[in-house]
């Protein structure tokens, strides 16, 4: 490796000369240090923060909104409520006192505004960890990426992100219209596979377990795992049954359904109902839960997912009316919601 004499700057680890670098720029001693040394994490950071993120990777339409979600910084609001259903925003939304704004582009509509004090957004994803990868990575990128120099923000800004949704139970006594809070979410999808994440000693532990007992991994997926923000999973214990949620990358053969074509995995829905390690079981399975839980983590939101349940596969029951157990589980949210700082 090329020697290079930056004075005060001594490479090999790093070590700052006192007075030289307190307030200054370090991106020009970056840019010199060479592409084999990463001895200094935070110096990394720094020149991550400043270095402009290209056009054709954070990207912004006519408007100056990023791409997908069509939305601009000041259309967004911190504490976000997410729904799978385009359809479902304005349910959420009808109970707002005020909304500020409305948008919609493909199949992500948005709707800003307040109950009292409170400022939220609902924002609709689609079905899948597909778009919630879209959905996150936009979310993130509205508060932590400055769209006039395309540079992180060097303070960078939590969201509180809460997931409405719909879920199919995997236990005996959770019956059809009851709800879950999902302590963990779980994937068998893969999507947070592509990004560099740890999973805490529980999680490891909870994964080689899983992966032991279910025999669900290599061909079928790599699984993963995150857990809830604990601060936001003390509000919403009691009417709640709590547990793992399963994410899946489908519907059908992912879930254990039955069309025409044959499982290569028929027992799927006995293994993830028999899993238990400690006090911890599965109690459901969905479809954008561990996304959100696995990429909030690595983005530093908090993050919580609350399912009503429409289907119980043990039992082999459905819900008669599942839009009423939806609505009930809206109105609580938004009360929790409202109270929250």
């Amino acid at each position: 490796m090329r020697k290079i004499h930056t004075s005060p700057v001594k490479i090999g680890p790093i070590r700052w000369g006192r007075k030289f670098l307190g307030r200054c720029k370090i991106k020009i001693i970056l840019n010199n240090l060479g592409k084999n040394h990463h001895n200094s994490p935070k110096s990394s950071q720094s020149a991550q923060i400043m270095q402009a993120i290209e056009e054709s990777e954070f990207i912004l339409n006519s408007r100056g909104a990023i791409y997908h979600l069509d939305l601009r910084p000041e259309e967004l609001a911190t504490t976000i409520l997410t729904v799978g259903d385009p359809d479902r925003v304005k349910k959420v939304s009808q109970h707002f006192d005020s909304i500020e704004h409305r948008g919609q582009h493909r199949e992500f509509v948005t709707h800003t505004g307040r109950i009292g004090q409170k400022r939220l957004s609902v924002v609709s994803t689609g079905i899948g960890t597909d778009n919630i990868d879209i959905v996150l990575n936009e979310l993130d990128a509205l508060v932590n990426i400055d769209p006039a120099t395309r540079t992180i923000r060097p303070q960078l800004t939590p969201l509180t992100i809460i997931r409405i949704g719909t879920t199919g139970a995997l236990q005996k006594d959770i019956p059809v219209d009851s709800w879950i809070t999902s302590t963990h979410g779980l994937g068998i999808d893969n999507l947070l596979n592509f990004y560099r994440h740890e999973e805490n000693s529980e999680e490891t532990e909870l994964l080689q377990s899983f992966s032991t007992q279910t025999q669900l991994h290599h061909r079928l997926a790599q699984p993963y795992i995150s857990g809830a923000s604990a601060a936001l999973l003390r509000h919403f214990t009691d009417g709640f049954h709590q547990g793992i949620t399963v994410t899946c990358p489908g519907f059908y053969g992912p879930q254990g359904r039955v069309l025409r074509l044959g499982l290569s995995m028929p027992r799927l829905i006995d293994r993830l109902t028999g899993f238990s390690y400690g006090r911890h079981r599965i109690t459901n399975f969905e479809m954008e839960t561990a996304g959100i839980y696995g990429l909030g983590k690595i983005l530093g939101h908090s993050c919580l997912s609350l399912s009503a349940v429409v289907a119980n596969r043990v039992t082999r029951q459905f819900s008669r009316d599942g839009d009423a157990a939806i609505e009930a589980l809206i109105l609580r949210t938004l009360g929790v919601v409202e109270g929250l700082g």
